[in-house]
C-alpha cells in the first residue's frame, strides 16, 4: 500500500521509522562493564553491552531462562546466574590490576551470567593467552570470551 506524500499517514509512519532508527542504545539490563587499563592510546574505545528498547524485549525471556537454569540444574547457589555479575567484574578487574602483567595494556571487561568478555587490546599474545587463563581461574566464573586484539609495539 503506498500513501499519499504529505498525507497524515504518511507523516506518521515517517516519524515511526525515524524513531525506530534512532532509538538509544543503552545498557538495559545494567550488565556490568568496566575498563581496566588505558595504556594504549592506538586502541579503539570498546563498546559496553548496549541494546535498543526492542532488543531488551526480545532478549527478556531468555535471560530470565537462562539466568535460572543455572540454579535449577544445581550449578548456581543464587537463584539467578546473572547476580553473580556485580561481583564478579569488579574482582576480575582487581585481579588484572594486581597481577601486574597487563599495565601495558588498555582493557575492558564485561559479564553476564557468570561470563566474562575480555575486550580491548594487548602488546603480545602471550598476554592474551595469560590473561585468558588468569580470568577463568576466578571463582563463580562459569566462561571467559577473548575479543582481545594484538597491537604490537611500534
Amino acid at each position: 500500500m503506498r500513501l499519499p506524500p504529505g498525507s497524515v499517514a504518511a507523516t506518521c509512519a515517517a516519524l515511526c521509522i525515524a524513531a525506530g532508527a534512532q532509538e538509544e542504545r543503552r545498557n538495559r539490563f545494567d550488565d556490568p562493564f568496566l575498563q581496566v587499563t588505558a595504556a594504549l592510546a592506538e586502541c579503539p574505545q570498546q563498546e559496553g553491552p548496549k541494546i535498543t528498547l526492542a532488543e531488551m524485549q526480545a532478549e527478556a525471556h531468555w535471560r530470565a531462562e537462562r539466568g535460572t537454569s543455572c540454579y535449577q540444574s544445581g550449578r548456581c547457589r543464587l537463584p539467578n546466574a546473572y547476580l553473580y555479575d556485580k561481583e564478579i567484574i569488579p574482582r576480575v578487574a582487581k585481579a588484572i590490576v594486581a597481577d601486574g602483567r597487563y599495565a601495558d595494556t588498555s582493557l575492558w571487561v564485561e559479564g553476564q551470567r557468570r561470563w566474562v568478555w575480555l575486550k580491548g587490546c594487548v602488546r603480545r599474545p602471550e598476554q592474551a593467552a595469560s590473561l585468558e587463563q588468569l580470568v577463568r581461574g576466578i571463582d563463580d566464573v562459569e566462561a571467559v570470551i577473548n575479543q582481545l586484539v594484538v597491537v604490537p609495539s611500534p
